[in-house]
């Protein structure tokens, strides 16, 4: 209570109090009775500091207002600051009036964090945040696109592009509460996830982040955001955002919009593209998303028709925020206003000016935090850009702070810690793992299937780089932005691991990362499962003009699948090149990028469970076909949209 009222308020009570004492009681005063007269005008002073928007029983609408009319612009501005940890501290939050911090792809507390240190960080900027006149909470933000992907123990779920192929939207559903749980954890309240993206040409480097190249997959699985967020009330009004407390985080829908359409696939490009297309394709996803509640929008790098998205004040105010009737708060990404220039950051002044007058509500400045507040303080001082802009950003940050019960509970405890990287949530991963399998082939004739694989078998081989990989296998946005290399970098079960925990005791393993042919020839294996794809990228560094497997990849699949009956399974986070290979391949499968949980690999080759995914992309035969999308007049793919083969898994006594 003390907290709400000032010293000199305290002073002037106190020396109001003697001056009643004096004239009432004479030179009687009795110094109990003059205490007690001093705890009523003391209970009444705080009875008038009543703060309404601290009081959980009032409307929301009432809170809002009440906490804005106390606001100066300076702490108005601060909550539409987003800073990235390295550059927070418990002071800056305080000084600044901070309204959320972010970790950045690979921005940790400490290399392998426990949950404990993570808490702890996030706890101490809390705390800054908290010790301002008003004591507003901050959210702090982080991309968990594939589980709690920057935090080592976290479960690594299948990315975007594998999950697609599952068209399982209770799947979904599952991941983005388990997900939840795992941020929760770490004392994060807010996840920029899901990317909804609908990637229409796999040469863009964050394609494995979409679901599909078809819209109707990618708003089926916006199941993930009541995942993520919870069940919204069956009152709710349509655009209010919800998070059900403290075990659901805020969600985020991006990148808003057009992100998987550019030219030719490259990252932070132009769409070029009618409005019939717009919104046809790449806008739908974002009606589910905001009919389910989802708390914030962020919008894309990229520009449609020559338009940067971070100034384009008609979809983002005209649209987002007056027709679809949004009432959470819109994000820039990282860094996205600065880019509104040609170099970025050319004229700051004016990217503040477009993107605030553009509809953002929270800025990722993330690191020049004092040019971003100086800047857009005095664009208001100069009425460049109205109060009433400020106000609106403002209300709804405060909106998702409110309706999540960051004030109530502003600091994390331990109660979430065991969720991390839970047997709960790696038996999820792995049945997740399983379902996007996507099986291209089976036996050279379909008369002669090779799969499911004998878990009997005197000696088989084990090939490729990515069979013993980890790294490789969670694919970008795993531990660091771009992804790592081996296994060191997380905890889970590599594809070979797996294969060994499931093949008969007896049964050898050899495993050979790039044999010659020599070497397969000689030794008589009853076959072989080579295991080989693309290696991590995140953004631009994933862009390709090629699509190619990593070498040696294709010279391992030609030396052992000329020798020896294989299965080639090929990690990836798109369709690759595979036409030249596919005659000399036994037995094909995808296995995209599958997370820490290689076992629902192993489960699916050795008939422990049948194949059953289905492609959510179409599957090129040549580079030169792209973009090639289903339903285009010039359809002429390897493998179709839709397909996927099946089969029955093994009954075994």
């Amino acid at each position: 209570m003390h907290s709400h009222w000032s010293n000199s308020s305290l002073l002037q009570s106190r020396s109001s109090t003697k001056g009643q004492q004096r004239k009432t009681m004479g030179r009687y005063a009795i110094p109990v009775k003059g205490l007690f007269v001093l705890f009523c005008l003391w209970a009444v002073a705080v009875e008038a500091e009543y703060l309404k928007y601290k009081d959980p029983k009032q409307p929301l609408g009432a809170r809002i207002r009440d906490l804005m009319k106390r606001m100066s612009l300076e702490e108005k501005i601060g909550q539409m600051t987003q800073i990235e940890r390295k550059v927070a501290t418990a002071d800056v939050m305080k000084q600044y009036f901070i309204g959320s911090v972010l970790s950045g792809g690979g921005s940790v507390p400490a290399p392998k964090a426990s949950a404990e240190d993570w808490i702890n960080m996030v706890n101490e900027l809390q705390k800054g945040a908290l010790s301002t006149r008003l004591g507003i909470p901050m959210i702090y933000g982080i991309d968990a696109v594939h589980g709690h992907n920057n935090v080592y123990n976290a479960t690594i779920f299948p990315h975007n592009i594998g999950l697609g192929v599952t068209r399982d939207p209770n799947l979904l559903k599952r991941i983005g509460a388990a997900t939840a749980l795992e941020v929760r954890a770490t004392g994060i309240q807010y996840a920029f996830s899901p990317c909804i993206a609908v990637c229409r040409d796999p040469r863009w480097g964050r394609c494995y982040e979409s679901y599909s190249e078809d819209h109707k997959i990618v708003r089926a699985m916006t199941d993930i955001i009541p995942g993520l967020q919870g069940d919204l009330p069956a009152n709710s009004r349509k655009g209010v955002p919800f998070v059900a407390g403290k075990s659901k985080v805020a969600a985020c829908a991006k990148h808003f919009v057009g992100d998987g359409g550019t030219v030719n696939g490259i990252d932070e490009n132009n769409t070029v593209i009618n409005s019939n297309g717009l919104f046809g394709i790449h806008m739908p996803a974002y009606y589910d998303s905001i009919i389910k509640g989802v708390s914030t929008v962020m919008v894309s790098y990229s520009s449609w028709n020559g338009k940067k998205m971070h100034a384009n004040r008609d979809l983002v105010t005209g649209f987002l925020k007056d027709k679809l009737k949004f009432r959470g708060f819109v994000i820039s990404d990282w860094q996205g206003i600065d880019r509104i220039t040609s170099p970025p950051h050319a004229n700051y002044t004016y990217s503040v000016q477009a993107g605030v007058s553009a509809g953002i509500d929270m800025i990722m400045v993330p690191e020049n935090y004092t040019e971003f507040i100086d800047t857009l303080t005095q664009l208001v001082k100069d009425n460049i850009i109205p109060i009433s802009r400020i106000d609106d950003a403002v209300k709804r940050t405060l909106r998702v702070k409110f309706i999540m019960g960051l004030f109530e509970n502003p600091l994390a405890d331990l109660s979430y810690v065991n969720q991390l990287g839970c047997q709960e949530h790696r038996e999820l991963a792995r049945e997740a793992v399983r379902k996007s399998l996507v099986l291209l082939k089976n036996g050279k004739s379909t008369s002669q299937p090779l799969l499911p694989l004998p878990k009997k078998a005197p000696k088989i081989l084990v090939a490729g780089t990515h069979a013993d990989n980890l790294g490789y296998q969670c694919g970008g946005w795993t531990i660091e932005w771009q992804g790592v290399a081996g296994n060191d970098l997380t905890v889970g079960t590599t594809i070979l691991s797996a294969i060994k925990n499931t093949v008969d005791p007896a049964t050898q393993v050899v495993y050979e990362q790039n044999p010659d042919s020599n070497f397969v020839k000689s030794n008589e294996f009853s076959y072989a499962i080579v295991i080989v794809g693309e290696v991590p990228y995140a953004e631009m560094f994933g862009d390709s003009t090629n699509l190619t497997i990593t070498e040696p990849g294709p010279s391992t699949i030609n030396n052992v699948c000329g020798a020896v009956k294989c299965v080639v399974v090929v990690v990836s986070g798109r369709p690759v090149v595979l036409e030249p290979y596919v005659e000399k391949i036994d037995a094909l499968m995808a296995a995209w990028f599958p997370g820490t949980e290689g076992q629902g690999v192993a489960d699916a080759l050795f008939g422990d469970y049948g194949f059953s995914g289905k492609l959510a992309r179409t599957w090129f035969k040549s580079v030169d076909q792209l973009p090639m999308n289903v339903g285009d007049r010039h359809y002429d793919p390897l493998f179709p949209f839709g397909f996927g083969l099946t089969t029955q898994p093994v009954k075994r006594n």
